[in-house]
């Protein structure tokens, strides 16, 4: 059964704003060193040099944390999204700018275990899995306003999906790629993105072989 969802207070203040980071950076910390599951809110309290009272006034319970701990990533992925699309001024360069953040995905998945727990977090709890949808379809949509300048002859509602079962289609293979060892997992995502871009780059004149090297 899902947790209900618990509404935690905002900090408001300069002092209580860095109160909550130290929260958040150290339920990442015992994350990473223990998981989710074995942490504790005292723990979380006591590494933090907060009161257990301070951290329940802004944190309710565990998954509130989790939840914080998502909403940052997904602040975090949008803005880099957001940025190398951005650059992005023809074809070539918006295919080159999709591989480059999925291998920038990839790292940030092998690098903070934290994104295990939040996934995991995604099967019971029904607002970060709202969470999660809402930061895919917003990413999808970021992809396909740049995909439409490269295919005007395409639907958008086509491409609006297209793009959204793409970066799903991400999303499930990097839960994939860090569940097993590195080298199957570099594989995986080595395939997907193959095809990922196949599909990105259609029937247009810069075929695959023209992905970047480092893809072949």
């Amino acid at each position: 059964m899902a947790p209900p969802h618990t509404t935690r207070k905002e900090p408001t203040q300069q002092r209580s704003r860095e109160r909550v980071e130290r929260m958040l950076t150290a339920a990442r910390g015992l994350i990473a060193e223990r998981g989710s599951d074995a942490m504790k809110m005292g723990e979380v309290a006591e590494r933090a040099g907060v009161s257990i009272g301070s951290l329940y006034q802004f944190f309710p319970d565990k998954s509130a944390v989790i939840r914080a701990l998502a909403e940052r990533f997904t602040a975090d992925n949008r803005a880099c999204i957001d940025a190398e699309l951005a650059r992005v001024r023809d074809e070539p360069g918006f295919l080159s700018a999709f591989a480059g953040l999925v291998d920038t995905y990839y790292s940030i998945c092998l690098a903070e275990p934290v994104m295990r727990d939040i996934w995991s977090g995604t099967q019971v709890d029904k607002t970060l899995r709202e969470l999660e949808l809402a930061d895919s379809r917003a990413c999808a949509n970021a992809v396909a306003t740049v995909w439409r300048r490269f295919r005007p002859e395409a639907k958008p509602d086509d491409l609006a999906s297209t793009a959204f079962l793409i970066w799903q289609l991400g999303e499930a293979t990097m839960r994939l790629a860090i569940s097993v060892d590195r080298a199957e997992g570099d594989r995986l995502v080595e395939i997907y993105k193959r095809m990922a871009l196949r599909e990105l780059a259609g029937n247009s004149a810069w075929q695959l072989h023209n992905i970047p090297a480092k893809l072949d």
